[in-house]
């Protein structure tokens, strides 16, 4: 009898032979798989696990037999880390098109997010003129002025607490008396403390006042064309109108008189009167403006102006006064404030000219006559 060939511990022969008869069976027809070598110097056989049970050159030969061999011979096990993979992949291609479908949506989703556009407080839109309205609107108020001439309503702006007030100086020139009605109806008498008909500007202060708010002054010369701006005042006597625009052009050179017979130039209510006459661009509008005149550097603006915002503001989106409006063209072509109407070509005292003139005007101005 010859020497077995098999190796130590090696399992007895198949009960069913490929050729019937006892011992192992006839190879196989075909060549067997020979083991590979991996780069990194590992040898795999043919039908072997990736590590565990069944690895190496014992599992290769386990994992064979377990192919070819009949019920009782002992099965190869699957390496766990390979069954949970394939249980994955098993997974995965049920639900494949629903997981790549989450995947899609959760990645768009995302990007949705973050391009959506950040709303802009300062944006032309209706709520940031609303805003500005209701910030600046009680520091705005209605100048009814009266005197030998008859009777005139404009605008004005609270500039301190206890009821400094800057207007146009055509509003109250040639008045007797004054009053100032506030945003919430209560009105008050006020008294001329200064007149600068050269740039048609006047401090008049409100008496017996406290706790006012007063409004902020931003810089003029910071205001680009094309900027969003916001104009309140007393039109026709309608106190605490609110009108939007933007600012049309800078630096326009508008001339109005110096004469103090053409004071009380703007009319509010039924019935009017004239409207304030200045020159541009070589054109005389609302009236003749006579020989004694002046010109100042103005903010040309298409928010709505009409007779009685003299001396209201025109705001930025900050909330901040830029400009005092002074002079609007009406293509009326009667005088009278029941047929006037804006065309959108109105101007304002640029508010840096206005805060350089304080002092002055604090000091009683720069006119003879106060």
């Amino acid at each position: 009898m010859t020497d077995s060939t098999r190796r130590s511990g090696a399992d007895e022969p198949y009960p069913f032979p490929y050729g019937g008869g006892a011992g192992y069976p006839a190879p196989p027809a075909y060549q067997p798989q020979q083991p590979v070598t991996t780069p990194s110097g590992i040898t795999v056989w043919p039908g072997a696990g990736s590590g565990g049970d069944g690895a190496g050159e014992d599992g290769g030969a386990l994992a064979a037999e377990g192919a070819h061999g009949g019920g009782k011979r002992r099965k190869a096990r699957m390496s766990r880390p390979v069954a949970l993979i394939a249980a994955v992949a098993a997974v995965s291609a049920l639900v494949g098109g629903g997981s790549a479908a989450l995947v899609t949506h959760a990645t768009e989703k995302s990007d949705t997010a973050i391009s959506t556009p950040v709303v802009n407080a300062k944006s032309a839109s209706s709520s940031g003129v609303s805003a500005v309205a209701t910030a600046v609107s009680p520091s705005i108020v209605e100048v009814g002025a009266s005197g030998t001439s008859g009777e005139s309503t404009g605008s004005g702006v609270i500039i301190t607490s206890d009821g400094e007030i800057i207007t146009n100086n055509h509003v109250i020139s040639g008045a007797n008396s004054i009053q100032v009605t506030f945003s919430d109806g209560s009105k008050k008498t006020a008294t001329v403390i200064g007149t600068d008909s050269a740039k048609d500007l006047a401090l008049i202060k409100v008496q017996d006042a406290s706790g006012l708010k007063a409004a902020t002054l931003g810089d003029s010369s910071k205001v680009t064309v094309g900027d969003q701006v916001v104009a309140i005042g007393s039109p026709e006597g309608l106190t605490g109108t609110v009108t939007s625009g933007i600012v049309s052009a800078l630096d326009r050179d508008v001339t109005v008189s110096t004469d103090e017979s053409q004071g009380q130039g703007d009319q509010g209510g039924p019935g009017g009167g004239r409207q304030w006459p200045f020159e541009f661009g070589g054109g005389q509008y609302n009236g003749d403006v006579g020989s004694s005149t002046t010109t100042y550097k103005a903010i040309q603006t298409d928010a709505s102006l009409n007779p009685g915002n003299s001396g209201g503001a025109l705001i930025n989106m900050s909330g901040q006064i830029v400009g005092i409006n002074s002079a609007m063209y009406s293509s009326a072509s009667t005088q009278s404030s029941s047929s006037a109407g804006s065309i959108g070509l109105g101007f304002a005292i640029p508010i840096n000219t206005v805060k350089s003139d304080l002092a002055t005007l604090r000091a009683g101005g720069s006119d003879s006559n106060v």
